[in-house]
């Protein structure tokens, strides 16, 4: 006898409104953020110091922002990926509440939208994610919008729809960490440059290209729990569009957040996501670099120890930021509207 396991869900098994509650809750620990500090080589403050973290008011050294991302993230992929072509992007991104040790996270999704693809043997799904903890308060909350196949090229649904999802996060809507930012140690940042230091218009160039493996970014994902067969089922995707398997588009963005220490050492907390894209797939033994191009700069009256600065972060493959040519695009692939904390003087 043969037990059928189910093999998630196609485009045509998701409706509007859908609430999906996705297994399993996940403790991140310890072992969790040295892993991922291994894989990325990140070097920000509170990440690498307990010390660090406690003098600025943290209560513990706080799991780094894609981290908790790509684990929320890999809670919805056996429910709303797994089937996937591509993840195509992301919209409306908020990082509520730090992540500790020892925390536990859950996440649930709302399909907000549906529409079919015009070879109909696929379709894009939007959904709403949110990351709960323990206490069942949200700390992050994202939309993205996938490419699914279909199960069967005939299968219709009853409704298309395509959610109007806002450009980027307002700075009102910006809900930065419980700490001090004055009581950091710019010495032990590695960085004396601060929020005013930044002029709208610069671009950062982040200079160190690193080449991407299968080894690191398969035990990556599977950090993450994220079981996209995409990334792993080489024989399966040996017939695909691209005959072989795809590196995770997270992956990526991690890398270059890694890489932004050079510039923007002292950006150690991610407020928002505002938009993102994935231009084009990333495979083994490409090698990627990254820059930053600051495009708003935002002050709270409430807040004097701390601004908002709205990046454009971009990653190419296999040609440095500096080699780049302008009218040329083939070699963009990701292109990420994000804001980030920055302490003032």
């Amino acid at each position: 006898m043969t037990k059928t396991i189910t093999a998630g869900r196609f485009f045509e098994d998701f409706t509007i409104g859908q609430l999906i509650e996705h297994a399993t809750p996940r403790t991140l620990d310890d072992g969790a953020q040295a892993l991922y500090l291994s894989l990325y080589g990140g070097r920000f403050g509170p990440q690498s110091s307990k010390v660090f973290a406690q003098n600025m008011g943290f209560s513990d050294r706080p799991m780094d922002d894609w981290l908790v991302f790509h684990t929320i993230f890999g809670k919805s992929v056996p429910d709303i990926s797994v089937n996937a072509i591509a993840n195509l992007g992301y919209a409306e991104g908020r990082f509520l509440a730090p992540v500790y040790a020892g925390d536990t996270l859950r996440a649930v999704s709302t399909v907000l939208g549906m529409r079919e693809n015009k070879n109909g043997e696929s379709g894009i799904v939007y959904v709403r994610t949110e990351g709960f903890n323990q206490m069942d308060a949200c700390v992050l909350s994202y939309c993205r919008w996938v490419m699914v196949n279909k199960r069967d090229k005939d299968a219709t649904i009853a409704v298309e729809h395509v959610p109007e999802l806002a450009l980027y996060v307002p700075a009102t809507d910006l809900v930065p960490p419980p700490v001090d930012f004055q009581k950091f140690s710019a010495v032990e940042s590695g960085s004396a440059t601060y929020f005013e230091d930044y002029i709208c218009g610069e671009v950062i160039d982040h200079l160190d290209g690193v080449t991407l493996e299968d080894a690191e970014h398969m035990l990556a994902t599977r950090l993450y729990q994220n079981n996209a067969r995409v990334h792993f089922d080489g024989h399966a995707q040996a017939s695909s569009r691209f005959g072989k398997r795809l590196i995770y588009g997270g992956h990526v963005i991690s890398h270059v957040r890694a890489m932004s220490f050079n510039g923007l050492a002292n950006a150690f907390s991610i407020a928002a996501l505002n938009a993102g894209r994935h231009v084009a797939p990333v495979f083994h033994g490409d090698t990627i670099y990254g820059a930053s191009e600051v495009l708003d700069k935002v002050v709270f009256d409430a807040r004097p120890d701390v601004g908002a600065l709205r990046l454009r972060q971009r990653a190419f493959k296999n040609v440095s930021f500096q080699d780049v040519k302008e009218d040329d695009p083939s070699s963009l692939i990701l292109d990420l509207d994000i804001w980030v904390w920055m302490p003032k003087r």
